[in-house]
């Protein structure tokens, strides 16, 4: 398959396979993300874990220190007292069998979903069409929970959620392109350390296997985890 001209210019400026210090692997994706827009910078982990097996699945949530670089759009199903709290935490919708009718009819304007656990069983009706777009609340998620106000802060800051897919890998956004490197580091850093604390007490051998830091339209930059781990 042809490579295009722009990729083949990226790719003049990494070396393929080799294993980069933190800073030096953030500056090489900076100076890849050459699109017209702010691109996503992007973690990629492969870990020794078998996906097949449920005592060996990695999830988890963190809190980028230095953000996403976009504010989240979160909507909250919840009523009572839980209202007042996810109002003060900035929630971009709130409502209970209302906003829940809403959403059977399509409304899908949102990045994040948050429900308390009473209305859940309410909630749970929408599966069909939460689900496919990985949208429905979760407990593993933190998105199922009565700390309504810590969740949204939490999560118009920077929480994101990282989960193991079927091949054994993780991917998670960390920052915009332009984000001040010492600023990606220190987000890609937290990251991977949830990532280990994250472990399961089942898995043999290796656990991560491999780290790639790259930009929606840049390549991909090897980097040397090993130093970044705590």
């Amino acid at each position: 398959m042809k490579v295009p001209k722009r990729r083949r210019e990226l790719l003049k400026n990494v070396e393929q396979g080799k294993p980069h210090p933190l800073q030096e692997a953030v500056d090489l994706v900076k100076k890849n993300a050459t699109a017209k827009f702010d691109e996503t910078v992007e973690l990629h982990v492969n870990l020794g874990v078998d996906a097949k097996k449920t005592d060996q699945q990695v999830r988890g949530v963190t809190v980028l220190p230095k953000g996403l670089g976009k504010s989240q759009r979160v909507v909250v199903v919840t009523k009572g007292e839980k209202v007042k709290e996810a109002e003060a935490a900035g929630a971009d919708a709130i409502g209970d069998a209302d906003l829940i009718e809403k959403i059977s009819k399509g409304w899908l304007d949102f990045d994040v979903l948050v429900a308390s656990p009473d209305v859940m069983k309410d909630l749970s009706k929408l599966g069909k069409v939460l689900g496919p777009k990985g949208l429905m609340p979760n407990p593993k998620a933190g998105t199922v929970t009565f700390d309504i106000g810590k969740t949204v802060s939490e999560l118009k800051s920077g929480r994101i959620e990282f989960k193991l897919d079927d091949s054994g890998n993780l991917h998670a956004p960390v920052g915009k392109a332009s984000f001040q490197g010492k600023d990606l580091a220190e987000n890609i850093t937290t990251v991977m350390n949830a990532i280990q604390a994250a472990k399961p007490a089942t898995a043999k051998g290796i656990y991560i296997r491999s780290v790639t830091v790259t930009s929606t339209m840049g390549v991909g930059v090897r980097l040397a985890y090993e130093s970044v781990v705590e």
